[in-house]
């Protein structure tokens, strides 16, 4: 475990300290788009981020050559070297779409040749565990078609949900973590070693997320970018990969006693197919939902919009940040929930606590429809905004002022902008964080009237 962490922490310190200079670099280079109709942030910020992260993976990988019990992975197996490889080819297309915004079919090419490569060299599913049947091995193609569609679904998946400050790192680091506990399981209470490089490439996933989230948090100094989105989302398919298709379910030896005990004990083999499901289920409904809804209104499956969950949810009411703490909750909940159900399939308790977190969940997805009503005593302990009785007699009093409709060229005036809220920044006002560094920028078009994430 300690050299697990020690790789983590490399990798982390790694590719936070790279992010500051990359950041620099994307904007010598350029790679600051305008605001377009379906962004939410408010000036032009930075891509690129992904070349950080790329080189804590180097950094990481490395490191865990170098180490005495993470070096026999390298030896036994050649699935770090086949992550490599794709995690290169894959970040060379995200850096080159970051800058030249390259066509939707070449990139999903880019992803295909990425997930062949790392099937050429090993990195491919051999067998499923499949309940009441057992063991199936699969065909070369068979094994091939299915590699490819798991990898090329989770990097959309994770690229898809990259949308809001810090929503995709976030939820991929919680993924790795749910998904490095398990394996880390597999791999050290089993003593099955086939599980020790899916363990290693979520521990150094988790590092990436970790070193990346600082900068990226709202309001986000730099973005990912494909280049990261779709680099940390292969990572993700390669952990999946790994422990489903090369770890042989035989070797747990868990057909004991009787044939219901033996249903419970053997959950751990089938949970495979499901953990990199469940890791990925909000960014795959969303994925899903969003090709629906484009081919419903007869538009490319590829084209963007303004419809995915977490722009769902800054409509309905919710503020950036918390828009992304809801997200972060439902993968969490999904994620940790199919792991303990892995852990002990028989407790009652595990469900319970699943539908009890759940309906909490509900609530604050809802959060917004209610209107809060602060006692008199407690106005003084909460926001200004939550202080609605005072806002109220203040605007029944005599003489009060009355809001007027600004003249046509006007701005109209406020005065307290809403928490979290930020203005437009306009050609000479200094940058509120510094992303407008190299030039003033046009205004952005109303949302509203075009449709085109991140």
């Amino acid at each position: 475990m300690r050299e697990y962490l020690l790789t983590l922490c490399i990798t982390a310190a790694v590719t936070y300290l790279l992010t500051g200079p990359v950041r620099k670099f994307a904007i010598v280079a350029g790679a600051m788009p305008e605001i377009r109709a379906r962004d939410v942030h408010r000036e032009p910020t930075p891509r690129l981020g992904g070349i950080a992260m790329f080189f804590g993976l180097c950094a990481g990988l490395l490191v865990a050559d170098h180490l005495t019990n993470l070096n026999e992975v390298f030896e036994k197996s050649n699935e770090p070297r086949a992550l490599l490889s794709g995690a290169a080819l894959i970040w060379l297309i995200g850096v080159l779409d970051d800058k030249f915004e390259i066509d939707a079919l070449i990139k999903l090419g880019g992803q295909m040749i990425a997930a062949g490569v790392m099937v050429m060299q090993g990195l491919t599913i051999l067998w499923l565990p499949i309940p009441g049947v057992g063991n199936v091995a699969l065909t070369p193609w068979q094994g091939t078609l299915l590699t490819v569609a798991l990898v090329v679904i989770t990097i959309n998946a994770v690229n898809f949900v990259d949308g809001l400050d810090g929503l995709a790192s976030g939820m991929v680091c919680i993924a790795a973590t749910a998904f490095f506990l398990y394996a880390y399981r597999i791999w050290y209470s089993y003593g099955i070693e086939a599980a020790a490089p899916a363990t290693l490439f979520a521990a150094i996933l988790m590092g990436m997320c970790l070193g990346f989230l600082p900068h990226n948090m709202h309001p986000a100094r730099i973005f990912m970018g494909d280049s990261g989105s779709m680099l940390i989302g292969l990572v993700l398919a390669a952990g999946a990969i790994s422990i489903t298709g090369q770890v042989d379910p035989d070797a747990l030896n868990l057909y004991a006693g009787s044939e219901k005990a033996a249903v419970h004990q053997t959950v751990p083999v089938y949970i495979p197919l499901l953990l990199p499901l469940t890791i990925i289920a909000v960014p795959a409904a969303d994925l899903v939902l969003a090709i629906v809804r484009r081919t419903w209104r007869g538009q490319s499956p590829f084209a963007a919009d303004r419809g995915h969950l977490h722009h769902r949810l800054l409509e309905i009411g919710h503020s950036h940040s918390r828009a992304v703490l809801i997200m972060y909750f439902w993968s969490a909940l999904i994620a940790f929930g199919a792991l303990a159900y892995s852990v002990n399939s028989a407790s009652m308790w595990i469900v319970l606590g699943v539908v009890f977190l759940s309906a909490i969940g509900l609530v604050l997805l809802l959060l917004p429809r209610f209107t809060p009503r602060t006692p008199r005593w407690a106005e003084a302990f909460v926001p200004p905004r939550y202080r609605r009785r005072r806002a109220a007699r203040a605007a029944e009093a005599p003489g009060a002022a009355t809001p007027q409709t600004p003249a046509a060229g006007e701005e109209p005036e406020c005065e307290e902008e809403p928490v979290g809220h930020r203005s437009p920044v306009t050609a000479g006002a200094p940058p509120v964080n510094g992303a407008t560094a190299i030039g003033p920028r046009s205004r952005f078009l109303d949302r509203r009237t075009s449709g085109s994430s991140r």
